[in-house]
C-alpha cells in the first residue's frame, strides 16, 4: 500500500513545500529546534531506561533538612 513512499522525489517535493510555507530564513531555525527536541527526547528515554534498571534513592541534602 505504501510501497516506496519516501522516494527522493517525494522528499524533494516535501522540502519545496516547506520552503514555500516557512521561507528560507526560517528553515535553519526549524531544523535546529527539531534536532534539539529529538536529542532531549532520546535523553529522557535513556534516563527512564537507566532509572528502571538501577533504582537509587534520592540524595538528601542539607537544604532539604531545613
Amino acid at each position: 500500500m505504501f510501497d516506496g513512499i519516501l522516494q527522493p522525489t517525494h522528499l524533494l517535493i516535501i522540502l519545496l513545500i516547506c520552503l514555500l510555507i516557512f521561507g528560507p530564513a526560517k528553515l535553519p531555525q526549524l531544523g535546529k529546534g527539531l534536532g534539539e527536541s529529538i536529542k532531549e527526547f532520546k535523553k529522557a528515554i535513556n534516563e527512564v531506561g537507566n532509572s528502571s534498571n538501577n533504582p537509587t534513592p534520592p540524595a538528601s541534602s542539607s537544604e532539604e533538612k531545613k
